[in-house]
């Protein structure tokens, strides 16, 4: 606490300051927002309660689960793993829904992800094609990434988005669907870039200018 607050104190540029990034990680507060700027969503519920699972799950044709927050998981095996976004269905519901919270949301019918690494006013998207992973964070050596324009209505929504969480660095994510429609999935205020070759120097390059530059 100590550390952490001596830094956060410092009148410096940040990128980006602990404060904001605790704030933006939320992830029910970023889908309110990401409504708020523009983005589409899709239908979500988050519940403990059974019964409200068990109706939402069963008004859609496919209903994902998403943990609230990323985190290691001990398997039997005594390694960490994590819990992908995976399906669910109405035989998967019993009484441990009522244990904590949970996150059920309508399936996207996408061809593709996009990942938008934001920096500053600096937007950089990169369409992920995984060969019909749900979660294409689970096998990346089946990903193909390809360059593509970010639209003009998404790139407002961005830095709109941007804006109101008082951040200079995001790794947005969306579903993208057969009409060509991004669907807003989440944005991690401190997320991987370097992984994806096509973007890498382009991004690193971003985020030395903005360093160099300073607090205006």
């Amino acid at each position: 606490m100590g550390f952490t607050g001596v830094l956060a104190a410092l009148d410096s540029l940040w990128v980006y300051h602990p404060w904001d990034i605790r704030a933006a990680d939320h992830k029910p507060v970023q889908l309110n927002a990401a409504v708020d700027c523009g983005f589409r969503i899709p239908e979500t519920l988050i519940t403990n309660d059974l019964q409200q699972a068990h109706v939402f799950v069963q008004a859609f044709e496919s209903v994902v689960y998403k943990p609230l927050r990323q985190g290691p998981l001990p398997s039997e095996d005594g390694r960490l793993g994590t819990i992908w976004v995976g399906p669910v269905s109405a035989d998967d519901l019993n009484e441990a829904v009522a244990d904590t919270a949970h996150t059920f949301q309508a399936r996207v019918p996408k061809v593709a992800d996009v990942r938008v690494t934001v920096v500053d006013q600096r937007i950089f998207a990169v369409r992920i094609d995984s060969g019909g992973l749900l979660d294409w964070r689970s096998d990346y050596s089946a990903l193909d990434y390809s360059l593509v324009p970010c639209p003009v209505e998404v790139e407002r929504a961005i830095h709109s988005y941007m804006t109101r969480f008082r951040l200079l660095f995001g790794a947005f994510d969306f579903a993208l669907t057969l009409s060509g429609e991004w669907i807003f999935l989440e944005c991690n205020p401190n997320g991987q870039w370097a992984w994806i070759e096509k973007q890498e120097d382009a991004v690193a390059d971003a985020l030395a200018d903005l360093l160099a530059k300073g607090k205006g």
